[in-house]
């Protein structure tokens, strides 16, 4: 474990903070109660922390109303929520093919069970989205454009701002799917003319698994498809009116919440999202540099000089992208993702579905020069070796 090179933080941010870690099991063995369903001290203790974590993620967010921070599972349960509560039979949506299965799945249900019409809009082979392509596919019944704010297999950051500003103009609900950018990138929902920020906890925001959800505006209702249970309002046979009873339900994932709380905090005593990006920035712009010296490689859409990602993908002509992950892994100690990402369009794209994917590094916060020059070191030699059977 000590000699792993984690590279796969594009999946999972690992390690997490030990902060986190200890004030998860700090909290859950003195507040591990229902918060929100009583009025004895300890719940109300417990609801305050999870209104101090609504609280970090509006100001995340740019947000106005931390009660319309609404918590779900993760990004993926948020974006489900969302796409199934706007649109019905006969409704119009506007997407893009740089999607993750989060969007693409229920998107595919939509048109293939409830009559709905998506339009997915191309990226270019630098690996973004033309506002204006967006734009020209907006209909008269068009009720919702989402976009991936960073991709997850080439890490390009899209103008969501622009593509905000004219669904703005035409008075379509704008969602993005900020499940790589949340934590590493500034997102100002106001400022970005965005509706709905999607996002999960367990990555760049530093929480654990199975936390995330969504900042709605205060212009935008939604109807939940969902219902039950919501602490507040138990006379009624239908969902409070309310935010954020509007879209939970359940009992929440109270010590989840806890430590995305402690791992805002972490990010904000690190010197704040800027600072965790240039380093992570600073080691992939290394990394790029080494991999390009590399006979053999091949890189995807890597021209960090534009909006990017700490996050690389590539191929070694000869290997299956597979294979070159089983070799970091067995004979170097370096953890990386391989293969379609869940975002099989974007290999469609680029033209790697056929060679069954790419290898990703992705960097993160305790990522460390040694573990770059590994990596590059690593490559190198499995390429070299692939030459040679060749």
């Amino acid at each position: 474990m000590e000699n792993l090179a984690y590279l796969d933080n594009a999946a999972t941010t690992f390690p997490k903070p030990p902060e986190v870690l200890d004030f998860m099991m700090e909290f859950y063995s003195t507040h591990g109660v229902n918060p929100g369903r009583t009025g004895f001290d300890l719940a109300i203790e417990t609801e305050e922390t999870i209104i101090s974590a609504r609280k970090k993620i509006m100001a995340l967010f740019g947000g106005t109303d931390f009660n319309r921070v609404v918590f779900g599972l993760n990004a993926t349960d948020a974006l489900n929520l969302l796409i199934n509560s706007l649109l019905s039979d006969g409704d119009h949506a506007v997407t893009t093919t740089l999607e993750h299965n989060s969007v693409l799945r229920p998107m595919h249900y939509a048109e293939n069970h409830r009559g709905v019409e998506v339009d997915y809009v191309p990226f270019d082979k630098k690996g973004y989205v033309n506002p204006g392509d967006i734009g020209a596919k907006i209909k008269d019944n068009t009720k919702l454009v989402i976009v991936n704010h960073g991709s997850n297999v080439i890490g390009t950051i899209q103008p969501v701002e622009e593509i905000g500003a004219i669904c703005r103009s035409k008075g379509v609900p704008f969602a993005i799917d900020s499940a790589q950018t949340a934590g590493v990138i500034p997102i100002d929902a106001c400022k970005m003319n965005i509706d709905v920020v999607c996002f999960t906890g367990h990555k760049s925001l530093m929480g654990p698994t199975g936390t995330g959800g969504m900042y709605v505006c205060e212009e935008l209702e939604i109807v939940p498809n969902r219902s039950g249970g919501s602490g507040v309002d138990s006379a009624s046979k239908t969902q409070p009116g309310a935010f954020p009873w509007r879209m939970e339900f359940g009992t929440p994932n109270t010590i989840g919440i806890a430590g995305l709380l402690k791992g805002i905090e972490w990010i904000e005593k690190k010197g704040g999202i800027g600072a965790i990006y240039g380093h992570e920035m600073e080691l992939t712009r290394r990394l790029v540099e080494g991999l390009s010296s590399v006979e053999g490689v091949i890189l995807y859409c890597a021209d960090l000089a534009e909006n990017h990602l700490p996050v690389i993908a590539f191929n070694l002509e000869g290997m299956e992208a597979a294979d070159v992950g089983t070799m970091l892994d067995v004979d170097y100690d370096i953890a990386c993702r391989t293969g379609l990402h869940c975002a099989p369009l974007v290999h469609e794209g680029i033209g790697s579905t056929d060679i069954k994917g790419t290898v990703r590094f992705s960097v993160g916060p305790f990522n460390t020069e040694k573990h770059i020059e590994r990596a590059i070191s690593a490559v190198t030699e499995i390429a070299e070796f692939a030459a040679k059977k060749a």
